[in-house]
């Protein structure tokens, strides 16, 4: 049997469908919560979790075991699934297509949690919109502005 040794970090970022601010605080810690515990069941080791009404920062070590897309797939549907279930908003809650997933660098990792952390600070200045535009020039991700946030895919 071969060893493996992995340290993969990854941030992620995704928002409400529409990036409506429904995520209220009476939910917002259990949702953190109810996303570590998927996290941990499929293996990997959440490191951070935080947002605002509509967006959530994730700083997972991932195990190379599952790919990037298949678990952020189970952390939204999952997710929605129970918020819908536990009528923690008005309406059907949905996450937006898509999202966002940067690697981290070992070196970086605390200062990608104290960013993480202190998200309701960071917004009293900029949008999710600008924040997740300057995440993708900081970590040189070529795109078109015309198909971020596009809620027709």
């Amino acid at each position: 049997m071969a060893n493996n040794f992995t340290q993969l970090c990854v941030h992620f970022v995704f928002a409400v469908k529409y990036r409506e601010g429904v995520i209220s605080n009476h939910c917002k810690d259990r949702l953190h919560g109810y996303m570590t515990g998927i996290v941990k069941a499929k293996n990997h080791k959440m490191l951070v979790i935080n947002g605002m009404s509509d967006h959530v920062h994730l700083l997972i070590d991932v195990n190379p075991n599952q790919s990037i897309s298949d678990l952020v797939r189970d952390i939204k549907s999952n997710s929605s699934k129970w918020i819908n279930e536990n009528k923690f908003v008005r309406g059907r809650f949905e996450w937006q297509n898509g999202y966002g997933a940067f690697a981290v660098s070992h070196e970086h990792k605390k200062n990608a949690i104290k960013y993480i952390e202190n998200q309701e600070l960071h917004h009293k200045t900029k949008t999710f919109r600008d924040e997740f535009f300057q995440l993708l020039d900081d970590f040189n991700v070529r795109f078109d502005e015309k198909y971020i946030f596009n809620e027709l895919n």
